[in-house]
């Protein structure tokens, strides 16, 4: 692959993360939000706001980010590997990302079949979560400290 055309995937892939970011920062502001609401009418907004934002713009911004990720990362495997741990610790947490995704998206379930047990403080802890990953991820892409 060309160094020019690295450069573009690299754009998208920051592209696609800032998405895929956007969503996992509102996501869980709008679960506190619903967990405080009374009113069926802004339930049934709130389903349809966590809806369309996990399917429609968090999950494609995940998919796209993950495989310009793996897209960057396969060829020059052996590179990113020998260059420290930093890569390592990075891909444990995009793992761990991926899994809160998912557990946003059961949660999403969850408040959509009026389940949720869960009151809006837990979930304005369960927000800060992508905050923590993103700033351990940006410092270990820039500074690669281990």
């Amino acid at each position: 692959m060309s160094p020019e055309w690295f450069l573009y995937i690299k754009a998208f892939h920051i592209i696609f993360m800032v998405t895929w970011f956007a969503g996992l920062f509102y996501l869980p502001r709008l679960f506190v939000y619903h967990a405080m609401c009374e009113d069926e009418i802004s339930h049934e907004r709130f389903k349809i706001m966590e809806r369309k934002l996990f399917f429609g713009i968090m999950t494609p911004g995940a998919a796209i980010t993950i495989a310009l990720g793996l897209w960057m990362l396969v060829p020059n495997w052996n590179a990113y590997m020998a260059a420290g741990y930093w890569m390592h610790f990075k891909l444990g947490l995009v793992w761990l990302l991926i899994f809160y995704h998912i557990w946003c998206g059961l949660l999403v379930n969850t408040f959509k079949h009026n389940r949720n047990t869960k009151s809006h403080v837990w979930f304005r802890w369960f927000n800060e979560a992508p905050v923590l990953a993103l700033i351990a991820i940006i410092i270990l892409i820039i500074v690669k400290p281990i």
